[in-house]
């Protein structure tokens, strides 16, 4: 009976080993760092959330630019102090934001604002 043998032996194409490796034709640019030009151009931008944007239109609630530019602000100053979930109050507006997101999560106007309690959050914000 002959032998089996289940290992059969790979043959493996040759290599040039005269080519040598191009040099990368990519060299890196002075000034700003990747992470830098990503974090100015994100650092900025708030989105909501689709709850937000339903809660904001059925209630009519105007964000104009002057409030928005107080959102980006103090967005910027609760993720500065490590801020996870805040309540912003500006005027008779309250949001909650995700601040690592950056992202409106509802929107209360002033008359629906007394009396209810905001849970999970970390952090409040009156602007």
């Amino acid at each position: 009976m002959a032998d089996f043998n289940p290992i059969k032996p790979i043959r493996t194409p040759e290599i040039d080993r005269t080519k040598q490796p191009q040099p990368s034709k990519v060299t890196p640019r002075k000034g700003a760092s990747f992470k830098d030009v990503l974090e100015a151009k994100l650092d900025h931008e708030i989105k909501f959330s689709g709850h937000a944007l339903d809660r904001i239109q059925r209630r009519d609630i105007v964000i104009d630019d002057g409030k928005l530019g107080k959102l980006k602000e103090a967005v910027s100053k609760a993720d500065s102090k490590g801020a996870r979930s805040s309540l912003v109050l500006m005027d008779d507006l309250a949001l909650i934001v995700s601040i690592q997101n950056r992202t409106v999560i509802t929107a209360i106007d002033g008359s629906n604002i007394k009396e209810n309690v905001f849970t999970n959050i970390d952090s409040a914000i009156i602007v």
